[in-house]
């Protein structure tokens, strides 16, 4: 059965706006947050020249922890049960692997297990921007096990 509520969260203000969003949502439904950062991984043939494998893991640590701690603690007031966690590499990829709980699946493919539903936020690009420059959220609404919502910055 599918259940809990996936959040990518970067730090942004749109990312916030989809947490706030899901704690609604998480209350109503009595259901975990799984909150997710997604770091780079910055396996380069130049960044292998310069730093270990270690540098490289407590950079990625320390830009998770930057990014996650406003939510944690929005989490943390909020009474709703929650989970965070830093997974490595391409964001749609890998949130989509989240969503799935780590099964293969096939676009089209019926699961009956992984998260309700993922919410996150918006970059705010108009199409033809975010069509070039590649939209992790339209990527994830095209390539998502489950329901996707999509949430806009608002301006208040």
């Amino acid at each position: 059965m599918k259940k809990d509520l996936l959040v990518p969260f970067d730090g942004s203000k749109n990312a916030t706006e989809a947490l706030q969003l899901a704690i609604t949502w998480a209350k109503m439904l009595q259901e975990k947050i799984v909150l997710l950062n997604v770091q780079h991984s910055f396996r380069t043939v130049h960044t292998k020249m310069f730093f270990n494998d270690h540098a490289i893991h407590e950079y990625q640590e320390q830009l998770f922890h930057e990014a996650v701690a406003p939510a944690k603690k929005l989490l943390e007031e909020s009474g709703v049960e929650f989970e965070i966690k830093l997974r490595i590499g391409d964001a749609k990829e890998q949130i989509c692997l989240e969503a799935t709980l780590d099964q293969p699946y096939q676009p089209g493919q019926c699961l009956t297990t992984g998260v309700r539903m993922i919410i996150m936020g918006s970059r705010g690009m108009n199409p033809v921007l975010g069509g070039l420059l590649g939209s992790v959220s339209y990527s994830v609404v095209n390539a998502a096990p489950c329901m996707v919502t999509i949430v806009p910055y608002s301006c208040d």
